[in-house]
């Protein structure tokens, strides 16, 4: 696809990083919408979309499932389940039943939404702009709002694993005192403070940040003439094939180990 969406590259690349917005104030769909009462009409259609195809696949291997010879599906899954119980086994010692259903959960729902990357950079947009919707971005995984979002939820289950592995007592304990004792509790509680805002923000800072580079990268080699975009692009792809998954496993591997860290005594 050429540059058609606007005068130049800039307008370009502003129309592949604009969100399909939709202001709950007016009611309106507005790309300059920037407030609080803005929702992502793209990333939540992505993503929850995403997420009932994950359920979708996982719910018919196990309806598939048969003690005989498995099929195709039934043993992605079950590889699948394996990899993640055995990668939660190792990190989480406590007993706990929700753990590795959130790892699972996590890893191949970020794991959909950074494949999305690696669909043609024009497709998606072009195809919706023929149906008259103006903006359409087709990797949720460059929205803050969704990698922060995702932190958040498990930084509230950081909080509630402290509590549950410590006692609000101990966990209390633990903020003012530790590490340096109870003698400098101011100072131990602004750096236990830090520490467990940093957890989130780096969280969500890095897949955004690997992501959105990633998505920059692939927009200005769309800019560029179709026999250098091939010669360019093609060697990205392939290197992005690791990155899809790899970040994946790293915002799973650090709920996991951030879990563990919150329920297990220092």
């Amino acid at each position: 696809m050429s540059v058609e969406v606007g005068s130049n590259a800039t307008d370009y690349i502003r129309h592949h990083l604009t969100n399909l917005r939709l202001d709950l104030t007016t009611g309106q769909i507005d790309s300059s919408a920037m407030h609080f009462w803005t929702l992502h009409i793209d990333t939540l259609v992505m993503v929850f979309g995403l997420g009932a195809f994950f359920c979708y696949i996982f719910w018919l291997g196990a309806r598939q499932a048969t003690a005989g010879v498995p099929g195709g599906l039934q043993n992605f899954v079950e590889a699948m389940v394996e990899f993640v119980d055995k990668t939660v086994k190792e990190t989480f010692h406590a007993e706990s039943r929700v753990i590795a259903p959130l790892a699972l959960t996590v890893f191949c729902w970020v794991f959909l939404m950074n494949l999305m990357d690696l669909v043609p950079i024009d497709m998606v947009p072009s195809i919706m702009s023929a149906v008259g919707v103006p903006y359409w971005k087709i990797l949720p995984s460059v929205d803050l709002n969704l990698t922060f979002g995702l932190s958040l939820s498990v930084f509230a289950l950081i909080i509630i694993y402290s509590t549950m592995g410590k006692g609000p007592g101990g966990f209390l304990k633990e903020l003012l005192f530790h590490p340096f004792g109870p003698w400098l509790m101011p100072f131990n509680l602004v750096l236990n403070i830090v520490e467990l805002a940093a957890k989130p923000i780096s969280l969500s800072l890095r897949l955004f940040g690997n992501l959105y580079a990633a998505e920059l990268i692939f927009i200005l080699i769309s800019l560029l003439p179709w026999w250098i975009q091939w010669s360019l692009g093609t060697p990205w792809a392939i290197f992005h094939i690791l990155v899809v998954p790899l970040q994946a496993f790293i915002f799973m591997m650090l709920t996991v180990v951030y879990l563990a860290m919150a329920y297990e005594h220092h």
